[in-house]
């Protein structure tokens, strides 16, 4: 992610983000949004059998990362994301897009996201 002066750069706000099609998930009657990733691999094969991990792990969203994932859909980038979650949370989403940039950064780098 390039920054200028502290500020997320606008090539990156023009990516659009994909959820990956390895994640199933679902939302409860508040719309909180929950992740179910099957821990796969020999090192979480062994800490499940060792440790008694589970097999597939529950991630839940926040409610502003539970409102943007549904709509993940590989039409949208992160500047016209970023304006509906303006209109949804309005002061309560600031700082947005540098929110928004750490939240794609955090996906990105379990793999629960793909870019278009």
């Amino acid at each position: 992610m390039k920054k200028k002066n502290g500020a997320v750069s606008q090539n990156y706000l023009e990516k659009i983000p994909v959820r990956s099609a390895f994640i199933t998930w679902s939302a409860d009657e508040e719309g909180i949004v929950t992740l179910d990733i099957e821990n796969k691999g020999l090192f979480n094969r062994a800490a499940q059998i060792l440790l008694h991990k589970p097999k597939i792990s529950h991630i839940h969203l926040d409610k502003i990362g539970s409102f943007v994932w549904p709509l993940l859909d590989g039409d949208k980038n992160i500047i016209e994301l970023g304006k509906l979650v303006e209109e949804k949370f309005k002061e309560e989403a600031n700082p947005l897009y540098e929110r928004l940039a750490k939240y794609f950064q955090i996906l990105e780098s379990y793999q629960f996201i793909e870019w278009k």
